[in-house]
């Protein structure tokens, strides 16, 4: 099904509901035709919510021609507005603004949406204009004390629409909203499923790739590692794999990623040890871009050493996501963009390497859905998310050998006790960051001088926002001890209480 991007914050999180409901959604630009939808021949549309008002010049439309293709069409919050708008309703400014968790009746003997959830139950609004005469054929099926049109419905047009959100968390019921929407309403199969991608997936990769070698550079991330499982599904020995070792990752993750796709899968693998390289390119410099700039050079000499080491591969697997496409502007939406995208390690163009994108339609949590179904270890599937300059961005100053034994270790311990206490898949991330400063402490008989590490734990949906972890005391309290009792030149623990924004989630 198709989701029509009006250039609402949560335009991305409607798409990943729709296919958590297993049914594989797209997120597509308002301006697209009928004639094009139809040639697309969904089995439902989704108009998102939008930041403007129906009224408002220059505000995002859609072709009306949408609403008489017959195809079962949902539009929420301003999508909603919209609608009722295009089809005879009316949408005003009352006065009164609904911002929040509001409680909605439903009139369940009437609606398809509401059909088993509560007559009562609370749903999350987000606007200031509000429907005040649905179309002539609508039938109003839900309403809240501020907002009597909370919800419609056309069935001999299929049209659908509702004033709040249900695809936040906010809404309780909102997941079971969307799936009487797309069962009952629009008759869409649950069929995407882990399965059904990997096999769709391997013919796509083989009709791309045909017999010729394909190279993909690991990092040890997951999304790099779902990518390559998937391309050695599909083609075997014609891919090759190369992990440049920066001597950056946590411990012992350099050896899992060797022994996950070299001796478990048997993926054709080249292990580069670069550590001193990479470390001699760090020397003296204290800048955080700087220690960026100078990795992603460093990684694409590396790369580009063995790349030419195994002659002329034309064909490059890249871990891009679905939400990097769209980030990036990838589907012409009106939502601003948020981040340009760039190739696996800074990869410069000419190389003139074709791209293999695997999971180019797929988001976060789908992808690790398939690396679950691919049989890799739950440890890389479920690793949290790590940057690319690895535990060089959180040393703050100089990066030495010292420096980084030391961050591996506290690091090692702290994410050791957060999965002993069954936390680890709670939060978005957790790590350890170490200032490059020395601080006065007391072991013993003995005056110290030695280093601070400070604890980082957050929880996020998505990393655009994120709050400070609320750790119990009893662990921060083994923690902080074991940190400091096992690990020589640090005698200070402290932890970071904040949230972002203002912080960020990392601290270079």
């Amino acid at each position: 099904m198709l989701v029509l991007d009006l250039g609402g914050q949560y335009s991305q999180l409607i798409a990943r509901r729709v296919r958590e409901a297993r049914v594989y959604s797209e997120l597509v630009p308002h301006t697209v035709s009928a004639r094009e939808l139809a040639a697309r021949r969904p089995y439902a549309l989704i108009l998102t919510g939008g930041p403007a008002s129906v009224y408002a010049e220059g505000a995002p439309s859609v072709d009306p021609e949408i609403f008489r293709l017959g195809v079962p069409t949902l539009g929420i919050c301003y999508g909603m507005q919209l609608m009722a708008k295009e089809l005879g309703g009316r949408v005003d400014r009352t006065g009164v603004s609904e911002f929040g968790k509001t409680e909605l009746r439903a009139e369940l003997g009437v609606s398809r949406l509401f059909h088993d959830t509560p007559g009562e139950q609370t749903v999350w609004m987000s606007h200031r204009d509000s429907v005040v005469a649905p179309p002539a054929d609508a039938v109003v099926v839900a309403g809240s004390p501020s907002t009597p049109i909370a919800a419609f419905e056309a069935p001999a047009r299929a049209l659908y629409g509702v004033q709040f959100h249900p695809e936040v968390v906010h809404t309780p019921h909102g997941q079971d909203i969307l799936k009487n929407f797309l069962y009952d309403a629009a008759g869409a199969p649950p069929t995407w499923t882990p399965t059904a991608v990997i096999e769709e997936q391997g013919e796509r990769i083989r009709a791309q790739i045909g017999s010729e070698r394909v190279l993909c550079a690991l990092s040890g991330g997951v999304d790099s590692a779902v990518a390559a499982l998937l391309v050695y599904k599909a083609v075997g020995d014609q891919l090759t794999c190369v992990f440049v070792d920066h001597g950056l990752l946590r411990q012992n993750e350099a050896e899992q990623v060797v022994e996950t796709f070299s001796g478990h899968f048997h993926v054709p693998l080249v292990h580069v040890n670069a550590q001193d390289r990479f470390l001699a390119r760090l020397a003296g410099v204290e800048d955080p871009e700087e220690k960026r700039k100078r990795i992603g050079e460093e990684f694409i000499r590396v790369f580009e050493e063995e790349a030419r080491a195994l002659g002329d591969i034309r064909w490059l697997v890249q871990g891009t996501l679905y939400s990097d496409v769209i980030e990036s502007g990838g589907t012409h939406g009106v939502a601003e963009t948020i981040k340009s995208h760039h190739n696996v390690g800074g990869l410069p163009a000419d190389m003139k390497m074709k791209l293999v994108e695997p999971l180019r339609l797929l988001f976060k949590d789908e992808v690790r859905r398939v690396g679950e179904e691919l049989g890799m270890p739950e440890r890389m599937v479920w690793r949290q998310p790590f940057p690319g300059p690895g535990l060089a961005i959180r040393i703050i100053g100089e990066v030495t050998a010292e420096r980084l034994d030391i961050l591996r270790e506290a690091d090692a311990i702290l994410q050791e006790e957060v999965r002993r206490a069954g936390l680890y898949r709670e939060l978005w991330q957790s790590f350890a960051v170490l200032p490059a400063i020395r601080s006065v402490g007391v072991q013993g008989d003995e005056r110290t001088y030695a280093y601070p590490i400070v604890i980082r734990a957050v929880t996020s949906d998505d990393a655009m926002t994120a709050d400070w972890a609320r750790l119990p005391y009893d662990l921060l309290e083994t923690i902080s001890s074991r940190i400091i009792n096992e690990i020589p030149g640090v005698n200070r623990v402290a932890l970071d209480l904040s949230s972002k924004p203002p912080a960020t989630i990392e601290w270079e």
